[in-house]
């Protein structure tokens, strides 16, 4: 009697055992399964994630800072231009020596004259032209603004059209634009004394 009992006892420990463990085996494939969903929406995340921003120590420094246009600038093709010093009215003039021309003739520096909105914050527009009349018979117009990047870095974003003379009508075929970035050839910041704002 006492070996059925046994007998009887140990095989319902048996059949609970097996029953547990059967729990615990969906158990740990429901976790497994879980974990496979949170590792997608990871990496799901981490795909739209969007980059970093300036820090604010970066942000700070690029408020305060302020955008001035006189000084020596050159383009990302290596054309440069010098631009005097800003009136109070925002008027100013300067030069400036292309890097790259079609004319036949070879390149000399051209005039430029131009007028910038004052900023409070510093950073600009502006438009200015140059006429090419030393070495070509075309007139380029730009517009742009004045920034400090995230670094305190100073450029100048900006976009021009170009016109060529025409024998005939033709507005498009004798038109081009483009866009140029500008950086300070020193870069350095310019003196207070020579500020674009006009103030002294």
């Amino acid at each position: 009697m006492i070996k059925k009992i046994s007998f009887t006892v140990a095989l319902g420990l048996a059949s609970l055992g097996a029953l547990s463990g059967q729990k615990l085996l969906c158990q740990e494939d429901g976790n497994v399964t879980e974990g496979k969903k949170r590792a997608e929406e990871e990496r799901a995340t981490k795909k739209t994630k969007p980059r970093p921003g300036p820090t604010p120590g970066q942000q700070r420094r690029a408020a305060s800072s302020k955008c001035f246009l006189t000084g020596s600038w050159r383009n990302e093709l290596g054309s440069e231009m010098q631009i005097q010093e800003v009136n109070r009215d925002g008027t100013f003039s300067g030069e400036y020596r292309t890097a790259v021309s079609l004319a036949q003739r070879p390149i000399q520096a051209a005039p430029l004259n131009g007028s910038q909105h004052f900023d409070a914050a510093g950073q600009p527009t502006f438009g200015l032209t140059v006429n090419w009349k030393s070495f070509s018979d075309s007139t380029t117009v730009f517009t742009g603004q004045c920034f400090v990047d995230e670094n305190g870095k100073e450029i100048l974003e900006t976009m021009w059209l170009l016109r060529e003379k025409a024998e005939a009508h033709d507005g498009w075929g004798a038109t081009r634009v483009g866009k140029d970035v500008f950086t300070r050839i020193n870069g350095q910041n310019v003196d207070e004394s020579v500020r674009s704002d006009g103030a002294r």
